[in-house]
């Protein structure tokens, strides 16, 4: 469904992404591993044209993306939910979900207002809150929602579980697996080893922007020396 094949991606002279080649099947969750600064960001940025990459391929469903508008991968059916969140701040919950609504796309669950609170009870007790009123993990949980009403078919969630509670991380790993059997594909970047593996089928692992590992979490459980040199503090 997804295939980068040597992607590299610069900041002016920064050569932040080199050669960094994985793919994704429909229905996966993919976990994009690595310390602060690996490179997580940018790939995600690389995929969806806010970064243009120098060299390589970013195929969705065939299509090369590759010099594409960001809105128009995003029309592809690609959904972003960057780190900064980025909320309407003096929207209500719903006017923030108004604001991501886009057309049924075939071959994808069509997501409603009461489908997104089933996912996230949190926000259906705030429903008329402003969004500055929101915690920051319900805040996370909003972004979500709102890429979500844009009915994509993949979901590119950038360090879901940073910052928020712990118990709000468990019900974002419980609506991660929710939207798995919707059978949504999710790529999500962390670097929280243990919420990764409770959500994910495989893991990339990335390192100054090159990829050092790429397979499954049993594989990954198989090499500690792997997750000791490039996962541990």
């Amino acid at each position: 469904m997804l295939e980068l094949s040597g992607i590299n991606a610069f900041y002016g002279k920064a050569h932040v992404l080199s050669d960094l080649s994985f793919d994704m099947a429909r229905g996966q969750v993919v976990a994009l591993l690595g310390r602060n600064g690996a490179g997580k960001t940018t790939t995600m940025k690389s995929i969806m044209q806010l970064v243009r990459p120098r060299g390589g391929s970013v195929r969705f469903e065939g299509v090369d993306l590759v010099g594409l508008a960001p809105h128009k991968v995003a029309k592809l059916g690609l959904g972003y939910v960057p780190e900064e969140r980025r909320i309407f701040t003096d929207l209500t919950v719903l006017e923030n979900l108004e604001v991501g609504r886009q057309p049924r796309r075939q071959g994808t669950t069509f997501w409603t207002e009461d489908m997104l609170f089933d996912l996230f009870p949190n926000l259906a007790e705030r429903r008329s809150n402003r969004g500055k009123a929101l915690s920051g993990g319900e805040q996370q949980m909003l972004t979500i929602a709102r890429t979500l009403m844009g009915n994509p078919s993949l979901v590119l969630l950038d360090e879901p579980s940073e910052g928020i509670a712990p118990v709000i991380v468990e019900q974002m790993a419980r609506a991660i697996l929710q939207l798995k059997s919707e059978g949504l594909t999710v790529l999500l970047s962390e670097q929280n080893l243990h919420f990764a593996k409770a959500v994910a089928d495989e893991a990339v692992i990335i390192e100054h922007g090159t990829q050092k590992f790429a397979g499954t979490i049993a594989d990954l459980d198989a090499r500690p020396e792997v997750r000791d040199a490039y996962l541990s503090v």
